[in-house]
């Protein structure tokens, strides 16, 4: 039995999606106290406890404390056999965090798990579908994992109803480093070649709507554009428009390992929106680091599985600093933090 508080470091929800994922993988029971403790209202929410059904299915785990609200659950694993499974978090609980859970049980798997999976697509506090497309998944592809996903419609807060599937077969992850790519350059001077960064990437991304004018989209990408190339980044967004049944707005830009993204809400002029998602992309590529703040986190438990990796980033967050500390009490790992002045080294 490994005993994790969920009230350590950040204190979020992303303790009970690693250590439960993580519980599953190493099949080793788990009872997490305290969980979101310091949060406005405590305990499981109906994500969490999507998130903890469906890797319970899939491990034929036991489970004691699982009901909304609860701060404290026990999680008893079994086999990961692989299989179909459909889940709707019946709200507009994010399908990213969901997933965050899932794909590493997924992964270890003993054959394919498919998962048709209903909720949003594109809410506050997570990451965008599109980010989690272009953004996580080539990093983890290039380390092993064999994972398709395919937007079938878009979900907003508050009504959700946006769809998703995704295809994992089971996998390998290998060890992987990534740093800022560079290129030499030769110094006609001093007659050597010197490192320098690879000229600026171009930003791609996709600005979209439901049960909006289509106006908003253009809007958002337009604003977004103008913000990069001010900056010195050439970009090419793509808008897209529906009209399903959630309504809401938002735009998610990307480049290497990098991205920025935005939602609309009433009363928020798109340009904003738009030059909000610029800003926060602009501020990473910038960084000379090889990855974003927000993909530094998602990396962690990957690389405890894979044991070893490397990456450099920005700014060390706090849940980065969480999601460390619970993969060290499940896998014999230890990560290192290294201040390289203006950015910082993680490694294993």
């Amino acid at each position: 039995m490994i005993y994790i508080d969920g009230s350590y470091g950040e204190g979020g929800g992303q303790i009970i999606r690693t250590a439960v994922a993580l519980s599953a993988v190493t099949a080793t029971e788990v009872t997490i106290t305290n969980i979101r403790r310091n949060r406005p209202k405590p305990g499981l929410k109906a994500q969490h406890m999507s998130a903890i059904r469906t890797a319970a299915d899939m491990t034929g785990a036991r489970i004691s404390g699982l009901k909304p609200g609860s701060t404290e659950i026990t999680f008893s694993p079994g086999d990961i056999p692989g299989g179909h499974y459909n889940i709707d978090i019946g709200t507009a609980g994010s399908i990213t965090l969901l997933l965050q859970c899932l794909v590493p049980v997924a992964l270890s798997a003993q054959e394919p798990v498919s998962l048709d999976i209903t909720g949003g697509t594109d809410v506050a506090w997570s990451p965008p579908i599109n980010y989690m497309d272009h953004v996580l998944l080539p990093v983890l592809s290039a380390m092993g994992l064999k994972c398709n996903i395919r937007l079938q419609r878009r979900g907003y807060y508050p009504r959700g109803g946006g769809r998703v599937t995704a295809l994992i077969q089971p996998s390998v992850l290998e060890a992987t480093d990534l740093e800022k790519e560079k290129v030499k350059e030769r110094d006609n001077d001093k007659g050597s070649d010197k490192e320098k960064e690879k000229e600026p990437c171009m930003v791609s991304g996709i600005s979209h709507s439901s049960n909006l004018p289509s106006h908003v989209a253009r809007r958002q990408a337009d604003a977004a554009a103008q913000a990069l190339e001010k900056a010195g980044y050439s970009s090419s967004i793509d808008t897209w428009t529906a009209n399903f049944p959630s309504t809401g707005s938002g735009i998610t830009l990307w480049c290497g390992h990098a991205g920025g993204s935005a939602l609309g809400k009433r009363g928020l002029p798109a340009e904003k929106v738009g030059k909000a998602a610029a800003g926060e992309i602009i501020t990473e590529l910038g960084s000379g680091a090889a990855v974003d703040v927000h993909l530094a986190d998602q990396l962690i438990p990957y690389m405890g599985l894979a044991r070893g990796g490397s990456f450099t980033v920005r700014e060390v967050s706090e849940h980065t600093k969480t999601n460390i500390w619970v993969v060290e009490q499940f896998l014999d790992v230890e990560f290192r933090i290294e201040d390289k002045k203006d950015i910082f080294k993680l490694s294993l």
